[in-house]
């Protein structure tokens, strides 16, 4: 399970069940356990900061590379 933070604020966002050893760049929408401080206004995901996290295309988040960080661990797949 990763918690993926704000890279501007070191704010909370939200859990996410990361599958692969791959990077973070589309978070799956199905996966997110649990939302903290995230703020959508039509297609563009916000931290309470004010910080472009990413881009909500539906059934996931595409994530910019730099607005992010993450801690945890990625379950490997079989």
């Amino acid at each position: 399970m990763l918690l993926i933070k704000c890279a501007r604020c070191k704010s909370k966002l939200w859990k996410y069940q990361k599958l692969g050893s791959g990077e973070v760049l589309r978070c799956h929408k199905k996966r997110i356990s649990r939302m903290y401080a995230v703020e959508t206004d039509g297609a563009s995901v916000r931290c309470s900061c004010g910080a472009e996290i990413g881009v909500d295309m539906g059934d996931f988040i595409r994530m910019r590379r730099r607005a992010f960080m993450y801690s945890g661990v990625k379950v490997n797949r079989l």
